[in-house]
């Protein structure tokens, strides 16, 4: 894939490329071709920079079966922000980077454990390879997350972890 700067976008452009749902293309993959220019990373970080609609939490939930909850303070969001954030119809950058860190983790779970359901139940139980830590607690830091993704890749090649 190409590197490079992302296109300069209109607060409404990017608005119209989330809805199209980056958080279900990253967990199920890119399904048509428009769904495919959801992976490029220019596209992606253009969207992630004018914040993702409150719509792509939702589909997170949805992909993590998780209650709101329990998904927001993964998010970084309190009760009280996660409602504002919902009345407003979108996220900040930030948060928004949080979300697609998280169905990025989902998404690869899915590949690598070959369902969502194998995926869903070994992002939440405590791992071996992460010295007990369940997988979606590890990952609320970036660092954190790379080591998940770690972790798959061993269980994908079949390295006791």
């Amino acid at each position: 894939m190409k590197l490079t700067a992302p296109p300069r976008k209109t607060k409404s452009a990017a608005r119209g490329f989330a809805w199209n749902g980056i958080v279900a293309c990253h967990i199920h993959g890119p399904k048509t071709e428009s769904a495919s220019a959801l992976r490029e990373l220019s596209a992606v970080i253009g969207a992630v920079q004018a914040g993702l609609p409150f719509a792509e939490v939702e589909a997170l939930r949805a992909g993590l079966d998780l209650p709101l909850d329990r998904l927001a303070p993964k998010l970084g969001l309190s009760r009280a922000t996660l409602h504002r954030r919902k009345l407003a119809g979108r996220l900040t950058p930030a948060e928004s980077d949080r979300v697609m860190r998280y169905a990025r983790l989902l998404g690869r779970a899915v590949e690598v454990l070959e369902g969502e359901d194998a995926a869903r139940r070994w992002l939440t139980r405590p791992q071996y390879g992460l010295g007990g830590a369940v997988p979606l607690d590890f990952a609320e830091t970036e660092a954190g997350a790379r080591e998940v993704e770690n972790v798959l890749g061993r269980v994908e090649y079949g390295v006791y972890s």
